[in-house]
């Protein structure tokens, strides 16, 4: 087996929690080298995530920041390619459906470097997603496609892509049970917030089509001010700013804090009573924690949550209802969707490219 030099490109939360798990499979007979981007660049949706996950520091940072679409794109996309051919890696590693993802696939595709594609296959069939847009074309011009459910490797066989895709389960498996003990033995979040287990929703917002418009976020909130228990919201920092500039209040049931680090985060997905997002990876951690999940959305990429019974969706803008999501529950056993190991799945598919 050659020792291969390969570059895995980051940038946001989701992220960095798929990485943590592959990067040290891959380090122990690899040459890795972790590319930041720069898109997620508060303390708490990005350097805590290092920390907490154990990753080692990125060997580049782009400190690229937001911006609009197209104009975070294209630095991203100059500022890559000149790692790219400053460091002429045999593979790159990207990883979801974020700027980040796309710009790196466009980037090393262009170059004539091979690229790995982890998470692929996902569709929601919402092209008003730039997600949707980012995960389309990252997947056709990719060489190696990782599939996490069977649903996603259907989706990459109808789309004429079934030879260079492979079933390898949900690497975010592996890096919630790898951290989820640590959090139980290290978290002081529940004592600092002065909550009980299973006393509490947890929220998370940060879709533009539910936080851009002020008046579906503010249905949201007020739907969610009528649940029979407090909502924690710990605030995208972008969704803050919207807030704050349209004066939306929220109740007493509602309780805001900063957004918080990985071990943190799932240690409160844990002892959640459920969870309301319309995040498609919190949707996935719900399910692996066995947590009711009701997504404020429409659509999902992973449909087989709501198939098995453990995620309801609800259109924010005309479907939410306080009693529908107090009275949703799971009422089966779950079927196993994401696998288990997978980590170590990628790395042998990797170890022969």
């Amino acid at each position: 087996m050659k020792r291969k030099k390969i570059i895995s490109i980051v940038g946001a939360r989701p992220q960095f929690i798929k990485l943590a798990p592959l990067s040290e499979k891959l380090s122990d007979v690899h040459e890795e080298l972790i590319l930041h981007t720069g898109q997620h660049y508060d303390y708490n949706m990005s350097d805590s995530f290092f920390a907490d996950l154990k990753i080692k520091k990125p060997t580049y940072n782009l400190n690229i920041g937001s911006g609009p679409h197209g104009a975070q794109m294209g630095k991203m996309l100059g500022e890559i390619e000149k790692v790219l051919q400053l460091e002429n890696p045999d593979l790159l590693i990207v990883f979801g459906d974020t700027n980040s993802t796309l710009a790196g696939a466009l980037a090393a595709s262009k170059m004539n470097i091979p690229v790995v594609h982890v998470e692929a296959g996902l569709r929601s069939y919402n092209r008003s997603m730039p997600e949707e847009i980012n995960r389309i074309v990252t997947d056709h011009v990719s060489s190696y496609l990782f599939a996490p459910t069977i649903n996603a490797f259907n989706i990459l066989e109808s789309e004429g892509l079934k030879e260079k895709s492979y079933l390898v389960g949900d690497i975010s498996v592996d890096a919630l049970m790898r951290h989820l003990d640590m959090a139980k033995l290290r978290s002081g979040i529940l004592k600092e917030l002065n909550l009980e287990e299973n006393s509490f929703y947890l929220l998370t917002l940060h879709r533009p089509y539910n936080v851009d418009n002020p008046e579906i976020l503010r249905n949201i909130l007020y739907t969610l001010s009528l649940l029979d228990s407090k909502v924690l919201f710990p605030v995208h920092p972008r969704t803050r700013l919207i807030m704050d500039k349209n004066q939306l209040l929220v109740g007493d049931q509602i309780q805001l804090i900063d957004p918080l680090g990985y071990l943190d985060f799932i240690f409160l997905q844990s002892k959640a009573k459920k969870i309301l997002t319309d995040s498609g990876g919190i949707q996935k951690e719900a399910f692996i924690l066995k947590k009711a999940c009701i997504t404020l959305r429409s659509e999902t990429e992973w449909i087989e949550t709501v198939e098995d019974g453990w995620n309801l969706l609800m259109k924010p803008e005309s479907e939410l209802d306080a009693d529908k999501i107090m009275n949703f529950n799971p009422t089966k056993e779950q079927t196993d969707i994401f696998g288990s190991n997978n980590a170590d799945k990628m790395v042998e598919i990797i170890n022969g490219i």
